[in-house]
């Protein structure tokens, strides 16, 4: 068997390959470069058991059809919303995923961390000290206390957020599609409707599944109700905001700044016209990524591969509907 592995950025699912079943019985090649066109297809040809890291490269009918000798497809986490679930059905392809460990808990983190190093103005503080500057009038920071967080998704991250959002004495309110005010209640905070919640937040951060009524939510009319001095972070997908809109909108500094962990294609290169914005905090996809996720999907990955080669049950396949 061959088995191919995607996207390996971090060099952490190279060590899948000393599993004992895996190493007996399988040829593993890693690829730790993102791969397109031509290349993405010379990569995976010669796959039996094809591995996606996340959904890093989309797996789309067009290539499907060009890999006759694909049996099996795994991807890490639990959900992808970039692989064509019928056309593997089509061929009778199973679908495996694997446990994720605590990657809504470090998501929670990273989107705090973005929401204090653009609020705080860290980075330019940094610059300031080590420029001998210490303090100036550009120190004089807003604080969290009192201010309005919007979070869009009361959701198991959402809800986390509002939490420490209410740790800081903040006034917190939500929206989503189907938010009632009884399950915002559950939560400590207020239900209010989208329109209210964009225009009188100070901070406004996307915790939603990009879907009918919330893909490219974020887009020039919604992002014009937002505050002049208000801040928008997205740690959750990058299909929730019309990019090229956001861009616009920074330029006209409303909203006042942005804070991202996710990309329309990752990873970025310095090519991306995101990476020059000045007002506009970018990180490299940090939320999931963190050594129990990692090693909880390699486990997940050992005993999928593993029961497959040995012909046992599908462990943790999808069931598309």
């Amino acid at each position: 068997m061959n088995i191919v592995v995607l996207d390996d950025f971090e060099k952490n699912l190279v060590l899948v390959k000393e599993h004992p079943v895996i190493a007996s019985t399988a040829s593993m090649t890693v690829h730790h470069q993102p791969l397109q066109g031509k290349a993405l297809l010379e990569a995976v040809l010669p796959a039996n058991i094809l591995v996606l890291m996340r959904d890093r490269t989309p797996l789309k009918k067009d290539l499907i059809d060009q890999l006759p000798n694909l049996k099996y497809v795994i991807f890490t986490g639990n959900r992808n919303l970039a692989i064509d679930y019928g056309a593997l059905k089509e061929r009778n392809i199973p679908v495996s995923f694997t446990e994720f460990g605590p990657s809504k808990e470090t998501t929670v983190e990273i989107t705090w961390t973005l929401i204090l190093g653009a609020y705080k103005r860290l980075i330019e503080q940094n610059q300031l000290v080590k420029d001998g500057l210490w303090r100036n009038a550009y120190s004089v920071m807003p604080p969290l206390h009192g201010e309005r967080l919007g979070v869009l998704g009361l959701g198991a991250i959402g809800g986390r957020v509002a939490q420490v959002g209410l740790a800081f004495g903040m006034d917190v309110v939500t929206w989503s599609p189907h938010m009632t005010p009884e399950r915002a209640a559950a939560k400590g905070v207020k239900a209010v409707s989208l329109e209210e919640l964009l225009a009188t937040s100070r901070i406004v951060t996307l915790h939603l599944v990009p879907g009918e009524g919330t893909r490219y939510l974020m887009d020039a009319k919604r992002l014009a109700m937002m505050r002049p001095d208000s801040l928008l972070v997205n740690t959750s997908r990058s299909a929730l905001i019309v990019t090229s809109d956001l861009l616009a909108a920074l330029k006209m500094q409303r909203p006042a700044m942005a804070a991202l962990d996710v990309f329309d294609v990752e990873p970025l290169t310095l090519a991306d016209p995101i990476t020059q914005v000045p007002n506009l905090l970018i990180t490299p996809h940090l939320g999931f990524v963190s050594q129990p996720v990692f090693a909880k999907m390699r486990e997940g990955l050992e005993m999928a591969i593993a029961a497959f080669l040995q012909n046992q049950a599908i462990v943790n396949e999808v069931k598309p509907t």
